[in-house]
């Protein structure tokens, strides 16, 4: 199913003015900006929360202190996703649309998305992740008002499965939790492998994993991927107890367990050679000093920058449109990613809009590039090397640039 078609449909100011009265929700047209984040302060991605919100909160401060949006300073609500074993984002999600937002960043859970989707679509509010990757959302039917900065699994699968591949592996194992993040991303991992792959998916809110473990050691594989949250601490100390840990056969991570301090508690030097791959750019020092500026005590980076485009992009429709109400944001949206003149900050794209020039805004996380479907049609991977536990910051070979593929 195609969703509505996010061509440029360019709002002038002059005639926002027309149609104040019949814009109804997802914000007003004449009042100032205001997103809320639905982000995760607690549950199974609380380590995800920090450098999301740090996004959120230098992109707020960079367009403020170059004027913000239509002439007034732009608002951030602030609001907890929890996870999928709470009811958290419906509460969240409910404050944000009582409080007249226009849109709304986050999830970082493709699950959790999912459970508030139909709601922020049926509000007129713009949905926009900076961490989504489930290829269940690229389809969904939500009247073009969902949209992402990272890339569906589509991409990620493919580079997990070739790198295992390029690895020599023959007979791999995927451990996946299940939902539809782990089983979407295990799926195009498997797709793309070229030898022999086994999905063993488990409940992750499960006591323990000695079962799961025990059918993956039963596979005899060469390597083991890890599809997976904050429960993959206790995956890896049960694959370690049952002699499989990374110490012993080849280990890949993805982004939803790729952290820099969760396994700083595992046996000394156990994840030394562990790989794992993670949308994006890596954010260099200076832009690193930026985030921790609006939060000093930051450690891990994933998903700052998306998290950042998704606020400037916002932004920057709101402007282009000349409104700010959720339905001029969306039709906006594409059109200020794509096919235009390029800008790489808030402000030089802005004045370029001020000219009436049509703009391609090319952010701290990449080009971007919306398709139909608010899904990124060209993203970037990184793959990266664990050098102790709570070290994985050396580049195993260049960031791998490329077309995203088409999934359901």
């Amino acid at each position: 199913m195609q969703k509505f078609n996010k061509a440029a449909i360019v709002v002038a100011t002059a005639v926002a003015g027309l149609v104040l009265a019949g814009c109804g929700g997802g914000g007003t047209a004449s009042g100032p900006l205001k997103i809320g984040s639905l982000l995760p302060e607690t549950g199974s991605l609380a380590f995800l929360g920090p450098p999301e919100f740090a996004g959120v909160d230098l992109a707020v401060a960079d367009i403020n202190a170059a004027g913000g949006v239509l002439g007034e300073n732009i608002e951030h609500i602030r609001g907890d996703s929890g996870d999928t074993s709470t009811d958290i984002a419906q509460q969240t999600t409910d404050s944000h649309i009582s409080a007249g937002v226009s849109a709304i960043v986050g999830a970082a859970s493709s699950g959790v998305s999912l459970t508030v989707i139909d709601k922020i679509a049926g509000a007129g509010i713009v949905h926009f992740s900076p961490a989504n990757t489930s290829p269940v959302l690229t389809s969904y039917a939500d009247d073009g008002y969902y949209f992402r900065s990272a890339p569906s699994d589509t991409y990620q699968g493919a580079v997990l499965g070739q790198l295992m591949a390029k690895d020599g592996h023959k007979n791999v194992v995927i451990l996946n939790l299940d939902d539809a993040y782990g089983n979407g991303l295990a799926k195009y991992a498997m797709a793309a492998f070229t030898g022999t792959s086994t999905a063993i998916v488990y409940n992750p809110t499960a006591a323990e994993f000695a079962a799961d473990v025990a059918k993956a050691k039963a596979a005899k594989p060469d390597a083991i991927a890890i599809i997976g949250f904050d429960e993959t601490v206790k995956v890896l100390t049960e694959l370690i107890k049952q002699g499989i840990g990374p110490n012993k056969v080849p280990t890949y991570l993805v982004d939803g367990n790729y952290s820099q301090t969760a396994y700083k508690d595992l046996p000394a030097g156990i994840m030394k050679g562990v790989k794992a791959t993670t949308p994006g750019v890596k954010p260099d020092a200076a832009l690193r000093d930026r985030f921790l500026s609006v939060d000093p005590t930051l450690t891990d980076f994933t998903y700052s920058a998306e998290s950042y485009d998704a606020v400037v992009l916002i932004a920057l429709a709101a402007e282009q449109g000349g409104a700010t109400d959720g339905k001029t944001i969306r039709d906006n949206l594409q059109s200020v990613s794509r096919d235009g003149t390029k800008c790489t900050t808030f402000a030089d794209c802005k004045a370029l809009i001020a000219e009436g020039t049509d703009i391609d805004y090319d952010g701290v996380s990449g080009p971007i590039e919306f398709d139909q479907n608010g899904d990124p049609s060209i993203a970037t991977m990184g793959v990266y090397l664990y050098t102790a536990n709570d070290k994985a910051d050396a580049v195993l070979e260049e960031f791998i640039t490329g077309d995203v593929p088409a999934g359901e």
